[in-house]
């Protein structure tokens, strides 16, 4: 396994195309040497809208343009006001969606004010103390049993079986979904965040169609079972959601679903690519593992936050610029784009000492991994902290030499930084209840 080697500035500012999906299958080394580069020279530039097929330009037409915001100051600056920059035309594409798309692939990642507070304070009101100490339980259960299902066999691909598992199937359990829908949901999750990989999406297949009917077979799943909750409520979350009236407002079975699309997306991908990341990570640098497996407790909270910074799993969010405004020396006008590249924010010189080392007790950590601060933060932050660390935790007890045995085979995509395949190998064990 090639170790973790510091960023390489091999592309000139001019060379730079973050637009261009062959930036984006570069190594991670050059990448993170041209947002270097950028951080340094030119941390606001402007980019030509990516090429996209022919079948999405008919809904989804190449716009005039963005401004790639990629220094951790401007981006929170721009999170603090969401009144300036707006998520309502899209926060998850560079090209204006249709309002159908937008319900279908980010729910109130898309919205802004009143609508945006509205649908957060009733999801916030469902999400209730009992709610989350049972979901919390839920994860230790979880983490064992995939675990379990693997500990035998000496190695696995741990995205698919380890890593994918956690995440896919505590969202499931808590929204009532049951064991036999499981593998569709991760079906959909990976071709709508596919950015069109052909392992998810076949070669020569309309990438438009392929996303609108991955999203509408969670839609369906979901709409069916919050009209089925509306009379009859069980302990789940999706019972709370549909059931829960705050000031005479509550969610339609719709909002509902378009809620679950989220969490399959920003929960389930995010959280499995981050704990990827983690393996990945802490088998390039064993004297972090070494200090995390010799302490979990102390390192857990730093330890988490440090992968999530490191891996960055969501790379970018679209705001909308509402009013004419200057952003650092940029004067920027309304209809104006701006992309947030947390990535680069999460290795930002003025703000994080030796951003390019992995330390597992970095304190402090201002990463922006789940979002800057602002109402559009992620929702379920401390749900993601919490299956990271129960997942570490237990690896380092159950397969305490568990290791990344091969390259990763990295998702192609400018919006989430995945891993879509990574072998490891380890000491079997018997399983254990």
């Amino acid at each position: 396994m090639v170790m973790f080697v510091p960023p390489r500035e091999v592309l000139s500012l001019d060379q730079i195309d973050l637009s261009d999906i062959e930036f984006w299958a570069r190594p991670w080394e050059e990448r993170e040497g041209a947002f270097q580069l950028l951080r340094r020279e030119r941390p606001m530039p402007f980019f030509e809208e990516p090429e996209i097929p022919e079948s999405l330009s008919l809904v989804m037409p190449k716009g005039p343009g963005y401004y790639a915001i990629t220094r951790h100051a401007h981006i929170a600056e721009a999170s603090r006001h969401p009144e300036i920059y707006q998520s309502g035309q899209g926060a998850t594409s560079i090209q204006n969606m249709p309002e159908e798309m937008l319900e279908f692939f980010g729910s109130m990642i898309n919205t802004d004010n009143p609508r945006h507070a509205r649908l957060r304070r009733i999801v916030s009101a469902a999400f209730n103390p009992r709610v989350i100490k049972s979901i919390e339980e839920r994860i230790e259960f979880v983490a064992n049993d995939v675990i379990n299902r693997v500990s035998e066999s000496g190695g696995c691909d741990f995205v698919v079986e380890v890593a994918a598992r956690l995440p896919l199937e505590i969202i499931c359990d808590m929204m009532g979904i049951g064991a036999a829908d499981y593998d569709t949901v991760f079906r959909a999750s990976n071709v709508i965040l596919s950015a069109g990989d052909p392992e998810y999406v076949a070669e020569g297949a309309d990438p438009l169609m392929a996303f609108m009917m991955a999203a509408q077979d969670l839609n369906m799943l979901m709409t069916e079972l919050a009209d089925s909750r509306k009379d009859n409520p069980t302990d789940d979350v999706t019972s709370a959601l549909i059931n829960t009236n705050i000031d005479g407002e509550a969610l339609t079975p719709s909002e509902v679903a378009s809620f679950f699309i989220l969490l399959v997306v920003a929960g389930n991908e995010t959280t499995r690519n981050a704990i990827s990341h983690g393996l990945l990570a802490l088998t390039q640098h064993p004297d972090q593992r070494a200090l995390w497996q010799a302490d979990p407790a102390a390192i857990a909270a730093t330890g988490v936050d440090e992968i999530v910074r490191w891996g960055s799993p969501v790379i970018w969010m679209r705001r909308t610029v509402s009013q004419d405004t200057v952003l650092g020396e940029q004067e920027l006008h309304a209809g104006d784009k701006v992309i947030l590249f947390y990535n680069s924010a999460n290795r930002d010189e003025d703000v994080f000492d030796a951003p390019y080392t992995f330390d597992v007790r970095r304190n402090p950590n201002p990463h922006i991994g789940f979002g800057a601060a602002g109402p559009h933060f992620c929702l379920g932050a401390h749900l993601a902290r919490q299956e990271i660390n129960v997942m570490f935790r237990q690896l380092f007890e159950r397969l305490p030499d568990i290791a990344a045995s091969s390259e990763p085979d990295r998702l192609r995509s400018p919006f989430i930084n995945g891993i879509k395949h990574l072998d490891c190998t380890f000491t079997p064990v018997a399983v254990t209840r």
